[in-house]
């Protein structure tokens, strides 16, 4: 069986892989070619959490599942706050035959396909972006989106004016960027194209009425019932697209608090990514309409890329 550690994940699995990758894998997903359950989550003490999310590529394609741990306070540490493994299984004989780091393999692929979401959402024209947040995700972020479009302009947030302006001080020097720290949400996504939500906020942090007319939105940092990024104002406005449709009217917490205040019902959620990706539905309808992709993560996307390292 083979082993696929965190150095070889994040040698081999580059953006230029991982985006077509998990283009594919959302286009079969909505094209009901994949197989997957809806991730369990078991809560454990001071806030962590343990998922499992179990899928098959195919009827008889790969199939395997991903197992992680949660643990916020490791940022802190400066250690990895999703951690664990992804197992992939032969479809010939149901053979274990991979392990791959999840945690590595979690960060490319969830920007991928804000990426993926974005190249589909975003106005062409679309440069100056704004990140909410400065983990793991907020850096990942930043260096797949440039595949897409030509960003020239970063603001970013977080809750502490130190460590933002240490990520942006970070992240300039990587990429040679405008990366410049903003002293509050209003500010930082004032200018902005784009914008990132990936701070795992539990209460919203960005609100409706601060977000310009034409503006794509990557909802990202919420993963299961409960903490929301956005306001219900914000999602109320949006063309409203989800990675999975299921997914997110079961377990998508912004969706699930506007629609709990009566502001929007189960068809505000106009189809998934992989419909866009696959010409099903339109995605932008205008140049100032606000699009809003609501990212909870899928198995398939794990598995993808895994087998792709695999091969």
């Amino acid at each position: 069986m083979r082993v696929i550690g965190q150095d070889e994940v994040r040698e081999r699995l580059t953006y230029e892989v991982a985006i077509p990758i998990v283009r594919a894998a959302m286009i079969a997903l909505s094209a009901g070619e994949t197989r997957q359950h809806l991730r369990s989550i078991i809560p454990l003490a001071e806030g962590r959490l343990f998922g499992i999310m179990p899928g098959a590529l195919g009827e008889r394609a790969a199939f395997g599942a991903k197992l992680i741990s949660i643990f916020p306070e490791n940022f802190a540490k400066g250690a990895p706050s999703h951690q664990g493994v992804v197992v992939l299984f032969d479809p010939e004989t149901g053979a274990p035959i991979c392990i791959a780091h999840a945690g590595e393999v979690t960060a490319i692929r969830t920007a991928a396909a804000s990426a993926v979401a974005t190249d589909a959402l975003a106005r062409p024209e679309a440069t100056r972006l704004a990140i909410l947040g400065y983990g793991e995700q907020a850096q990942t972020h930043l260096r797949a989106l440039r595949h897409v479009r030509p960003i020239d302009h970063v603001t970013v947030w977080g809750r502490s004016p130190e460590r933002a302006a240490a990520f942006a001080a970070r992240m300039a020097a990587e990429t040679g960027l405008s990366v410049e720290p903003s002293a509050d949400v209003e500010r930082a996504v004032a200018a902005a194209d784009i914008i990132c939500t990936v701070s795992g906020s539990e209460e919203p942090i960005l609100k409706g009425a601060w977000v310009a007319p034409g503006t794509h939105l990557n909802l990202v940092g919420s993963s299961r019932p409960g903490p929301v990024e956005v306001d219900e104002d914000l999602v109320a406005a949006c063309r409203f697209i989800a990675d999975s449709r299921e997914g997110v009217l079961a377990q998508g917490a912004e969706f699930l608090k506007a629609k709990a205040s009566g502001r929007i019902g189960d068809d505000h959620v106009v189809g998934e990514i992989g419909q866009v990706l696959s010409g099903a539905i339109p995605g932008r309808q205008s140049q100032g309409q606000i699009t809003a992709y609501k990212s909870l993560g899928h198995i398939v996307q794990d598995l993808a890329s895994v087998q792709a390292l695999c091969r």
